[in-house]
């Protein structure tokens, strides 16, 4: 009987060494491993993980959206390409793009652009990257446009140029009213608005 206590106990403090031992162990190794990458690294590997788990994007190929605007105006809003993310669903980051506003007087805007953005629930809409307008006979070429569905206004910017039949415009900025169907042209800065006009 005390010979077994005796075996009981030497086993007792050798599984407890034991277990000292691995804990010791462990903690020299947690402590080895955070020294091989130092803080700053590990904040930015922290960083790097959480910005692709927020990029987790879901591609769609072909997607087609319509509907009406707020000045009651129809509109088709088509990409070859859209991302969207769970951080922001109602973002759509779209590639090769191209909408069409159907205006109630029969007229039709079209605008192409090699990448766009489109808000869901606003439905405004943002085309960026060899921008091209066409509307009753007019071309349009610029590096971004925005469409505020609020406002109904289309703004044009960034190396704007019009061909039309009547003559070419070169400006900063461009505003189309949408709702009252008229444009706005605007230089920055001082500039003076390029045009040629023919009036014949």
């Amino acid at each position: 009987m005390i010979k077994r206590k005796k075996k009981l106990i030497i086993t007792q403090i050798t599984l407890f060494i034991f277990g000292v031992f691995i804990i010791i162990f462990t903690y020299y190794n947690k402590k080895q491993t955070d020294q091989i990458i130092s803080p700053e690294n590990q904040k930015k590997i922290t960083n790097e993980l959480k910005k692709q788990n927020d990029i987790s994007d879901d591609v769609f190929y072909n997607i087609k959206y319509s509907g009406i605007d707020l000045s009651g105006n129809r509109y088709i809003l088509t990409s070859k390409q859209a991302l969207t993310n769970s951080v922001n669903p109602e973002l759509v980051k779209m590639k090769f793009v191209e909408a069409n506003f159907y205006f109630k007087n029969k007229t039709v805007l079209n605008v192409i652009s090699d990448e766009g953005l489109y808000n869901n629930k606003t439905l405004d809409m943002m085309f960026e990257k060899n921008v091209e307008a066409k509307y009753e006979g007019s071309e349009l070429f610029a590096d971004k446009a925005n469409y505020s569905n609020l406002n109904s206004f289309l703004t044009i910017s960034d190396n704007v140029t019009i061909n039309d039949q009547k003559g070419n415009v070169v400006a900063d900025e461009l505003i189309f009213d949408i709702k009252n169907q008229s444009l706005k042209i605007i230089s920055l800065n001082n500039n003076k608005v390029n045009a040629k006009i023919n009036l014949k």
